[in-house]
């Protein structure tokens, strides 16, 4: 009889547990990295497309007066619609300094309408007395800048101007005589509407 040692038989679940260890962390370490990389590939296309990501839309304009008409059904301004005023930028004007004037523009109606404001359609006159000293329109250039305002109702233009403290005339003749010291007064007109006259003083 051999004494040769016969090796005895392992029990099943040691077999299944090498099975295990052999083919299924291999498998198990597959699974995990298609899921990393699929997760990882959703969670850029969903940056790609969320809303953060697109480019701001540009932020609306202050509204301001237009000075077009897009499809023109924009009636012009009735006179009677338009409210004007003219307000000196001080009650009196040293000799070295140039008078200047805020003018504004109110529709004072409901509805939008248009009105011309180009310096040959609005003008600005400064008299004393009867004495007519100086207009925004006697010494314009043969071409002028067109200005055609939108307002909406309840809508206001304010502009600023000044005036050089010289006396003119219609045609722009020269060698006029200078304004003296005194109480003046400007007048604002503009598409058939005037404002009321401000009082101001030069000394």
């Amino acid at each position: 009889m051999s004494d040769r040692h016969v090796p005895q038989r392992l029990p099943a679940r040691v077999y299944w547990v090498r099975r295990f260890v052999v083919l299924g962390l291999p498998l198990l370490l597959v699974v995990l990295l298609v899921v990393w990389l699929t997760g990882r590939g959703d969670g850029e296309a969903a940056a790609a497309t969320s809303p953060t990501a697109a480019a701001p839309a540009d932020a609306p304009a202050d509204q301001e007066p237009a000075d077009e008409d897009p499809d023109g059904s924009v009636p012009a301004c009735a006179p009677e619609q338009l409210a004007l005023a003219i307000t000196p930028g001080a009650e009196t004007f040293p000799g070295d300094v140039e008078p200047t004037f805020t003018v504004s523009i109110t529709n004072s109606g409901d509805e939008p309408c248009l009105v011309d404001a180009d310096e040959r359609s609005r003008e600005v006159v400064v008299t004393s007395g009867s004495d007519r000293i100086w207009s925004s329109r006697d010494c314009l250039p043969a071409e002028v800048e067109k200005l055609t305002l939108l307002l909406a109702g309840g809508q206001v233009d304010e502009r600023a101007m000044t005036w050089s403290r010289e006396r003119s005339a219609e045609g722009c003749p020269g060698d006029l005589p200078e304004p003296g010291d005194g109480t003046y007064s400007a007048a604002f007109t503009v598409g058939g509407a005037s404002a009321p006259a401000a009082v101001f003083g030069l000394s």
